[in-house]
């Protein structure tokens, strides 16, 4: 259905014709039918910006002054007390959608950053760039290590001067402490060690932060103290058989599924595997984007391509997107984000039953490694196949070899040979 045909069908286009945002109500819908939204979905979400168009006219703003921050204070400040006329739509949830959609077609549109402190984005700015050039981290580590650095320093100095031979051992336990009851263990280590960083970078310009790196605590690695978990054989036929093929959307699953078993690839690797990724002649699997910021050829088993072709030929809708996972529905043809492919790793374990046992997609990369183990393969093979930099990452699996734990264990001082 044409554009112009949903606008004549809307019971406010009255109201949005006399809004600011009649301009944009034509793109508008084009913009949603290109990613296949639903209709009643795109009425939906019409109704929600004849609303905002409204409510625009009437407190005199152009369409020049619409942000983020605009769009915000709409949803939070006028829907909870709308008086508007009762054919415009006013949940919040839809409206929020469709002022996403808005944002993403004016040009004038820019990402606003929320003001904070002068000094600690500063401070932040520097520190992400020391990890980016030196340390070489992920962008999504370097926001983290930012994100953490950042509460930190709000909460020790708020708008002080950053001076850090002022801090204390106090102030770090009295952080720590706030962040104990709602972090788990391994949260709350991850964040010691974002600033622990910190305090290396800091060292680096010449101030000694030893203290504070001392004070900070040492939070216990459980996971050590146990085997990794990973699907047993009957478990795995099981959730291999949870996929249903002649589904496109379960098809495509089912190929990251084998992506990830197969190959021990990350979630992340998976989201950017791209048409090109795929060499079928050579029978090879190329990961341009990795952990280790190498570009990485795998051999591409059977089993994984014939998946991955079966999904290209009877699942994978029409796109003019490179990547090779993406949606099925609205919006259509957009990459899947890691969220998605752990959500569909989640739903598979679901039908299986396995659910309350196992989730997201790292204990398929696990399962990988200890089939690997058992299957005779050494560590340091291990090690390789998962790409893990250092051997001692992968030293894990050496711990679930019992047999040969126990060949090479020496006998007691004292005991019976």
């Amino acid at each position: 259905m044409p554009a112009d045909q949903y606008l004549a069908r809307l019971s406010c286009r009255d109201e949005l014709n006399d809004s600011p945002l009649s301009a944009t109500a034509v793109p508008y819908v084009e913009a949603l039918l290109a990613q296949r939204y639903a209709k009643r979905t795109i009425g939906l979400y019409l109704h929600a910006l004849a609303h905002f168009g409204h409510w625009m006219k009437a407190e005199a703003l152009c369409v020049e002054s619409i942000d983020v921050v605009l769009a915000e204070r709409f949803v939070r400040e006028h829907l909870p007390a709308c008086t508007c006329s009762v054919s415009l739509h006013s949940g919040s949830a839809s409206t929020r959608a469709a002022l996403r959609h808005l944002l993403k077609l004016l040009p004038q549109w820019r990402p606003v950053k929320f003001p904070r402190d002068d000094s600690i984005t500063a401070e932040l700015d520097r520190f992400g760039d020391y990890l980016q050039s030196i340390c070489g981290v992920t962008p999504q580590t370097n926001a983290c290590r930012c994100k953490d650095v950042g509460a930190f320093l709000a909460y020790c100095f708020g708008s002080e001067p950053l001076v850090l031979s002022q801090l204390s051992g106090a102030q770090i336990d009295a952080f720590v402490a706030t962040l104990i009851p709602r972090l788990r263990p391994a949260s709350l280590r991850a964040v010691c060690n974002n600033l622990r960083s910190y305090f290396r970078f800091r060292a680096l310009l010449g101030e000694s932060t030893d203290a504070l790196s001392a004070t900070l605590p040492r939070v216990a690695n459980w996971r050590r103290a146990t085997l990794p978990k990973a699907l047993s054989d009957a478990q795995l036929e099981a959730f291999l058989k949870a996929f249903d093929c002649s589904n496109p959307v379960e098809l495509r699953d089912y190929a990251i599924a084998r992506c990830l078993l197969d190959l021990g690839l990350r979630g992340d690797e998976v989201a950017h595997l791209t048409l090109k990724s795929v060499n079928w002649r050579n029978g090879t699997l190329t990961l341009g984007t990795s952990k280790s910021k190498r570009v990485q050829q795998l051999p591409l088993p059977g089993s994984t391509g014939e998946a991955i072709a079966r999904y290209l030929r009877h699942g994978r809708p029409q796109t003019t997107d490179s990547n090779l996972f993406v949606r099925h529905r609205a919006p259509v043809g957009i990459p899947l984000s890691v969220a998605a492919i752990r959500n569909a790793m989640n739903r598979a374990f679901v039908r299986c039953g396995l659910r309350d046992q196992f989730c997201n997609t790292h204990v398929l990369r696990r399962t990988m490694a200890t089939r690997l183990q058992r299957a005779g393969a050494s560590v340091k093979e291990i090690a390789d196949l998962l790409r893990h930099r250092s051997i001692d990452t992968a030293s894990t699996y050496a711990r679930v070899d019992l047999e040969g734990l126990r060949a090479v264990a020496l006998p007691w001082p004292g005991s019976r040979s």
